[in-house]
């Protein structure tokens, strides 16, 4: 038994409410402490609580790089929210069409329901009075979804907020309030976001579809084929591993024997629901990646390599 496990613990309070007697020494513990028999190192590290919102009284009890994570998130959300902003206002290049026998659109740009769409890129009613860019309304749906996400709001919770950065750090407010005031009593919406979410993957889906159609040539195969169909398959990974979804199909249900759908559906889910995190940054960044790509294949930039039957 090493040294460390010579440390006396504090009274401990069991089931009963009775306190049991201060433990001294090894051999002690071992009798008072059975559930943990195995045990061969005990590390102490006073935690003082009543600090700003109940966290540490101090600044950190970490002594690892706990701000990682948050400089990531931080990161990689700024760089998302600043190229999605620029590629929804910059207005060209979102669509390959006829032309370089290609039919690729933009996630960004779907559906293209504006009367200023390209032609070829607008399969759907365009709406005549909308005279600016497109995606400024096709983003709205992707954006309430992910930032009403429950994932996301521990993120950007924790990286932008700093409230609090990680678990055993200060919280950097002195004030709780939750989710009862605006703008964060908005979360709520998160359940209508993801409905609407569901439809947008069905359009982004059709349009993977129809990216094998190749104008002019007939039906192919090409990089951007497969750009759109991974796109698509990451979003549906991500909405289905919603915990909104999970709850749809299985919450409020008092015995799942009277329910055995929604106990399958369930059950289905879960897996999915526990890599919810994976798949909200995959899809994040991959559907950056294939309006990326679309744009750079529309300017000229590259070329759309593929085959057709």
């Amino acid at each position: 038994m090493s040294s460390t496990s010579e440390i006396g613990l504090a009274t401990l309070a069991p089931a009963n409410g009775r306190a049991l007697p201060t433990v001294q020494g090894p051999a002690t513990r071992r009798n008072a402490l059975t559930a943990v028999d195995d045990a061969t190192t005990v590390t102490v590290t006073p935690v003082v609580l009543g600090g700003a919102r109940g966290g540490p009284s101090i600044p950190t009890l970490r002594r690892d790089r706990w701000w990682i994570p948050p400089v990531v998130t931080v990161t990689v959300l700024t760089a998302f929210v600043a190229y999605s902003t620029w590629a929804a206002f910059v207005n060209k290049d979102y669509y390959v069409g006829a032309a370089a026998h290609r039919n690729l659109i933009s996630p960004f740009y779907s559906p293209c329901v504006a009367a200023s769409c390209v032609p070829g890129s607008h399969p759907w009613a365009a709406l005549s009075w909308w005279k600016i860019s497109p995606a400024l309304l096709i983003l709205i749906v992707p954006l309430g979804f992910r930032l009403t996400c429950y994932y996301y709001r521990k993120a950007y919770y924790r990286g932008f907020w700093l409230a609090p950065a990680a678990c055993g750090v200060a919280d950097a407010h002195g004030a709780y309030t939750g989710e009862t005031r605006l703008p964060l009593v908005l979360q709520n919406v998160h359940r209508y976001f993801f409905y609407l979410g569901l439809c947008l993957n069905v359009i982004l889906t059709i349009d993977a579809v129809m990216s094998f159609d190749q104008p002019g040539v007939g039906i192919g195969i090409s990089v951007g084929t497969v750009v759109l169909c991974v796109n698509a398959a990451f979003l549906w990974l991500y909405s289905l591993s919603c915990h909104a979804c999970r709850h749809l199909c299985g919450g409020g249900v008092r015995q799942f024997s009277s329910s055995p759908v929604r106990h399958r559906l369930w059950k289905a889910l879960t897996p999915l629901n526990a890599r919810h995190m994976l798949f909200a940054w995959m899809s994040l960044c991959f559907v950056a990646a294939a309006d990326l790509y679309v744009r750079l294949v529309a300017s000229g930039t590259i070329h759309d390599y593929g085959f057709h039957f």
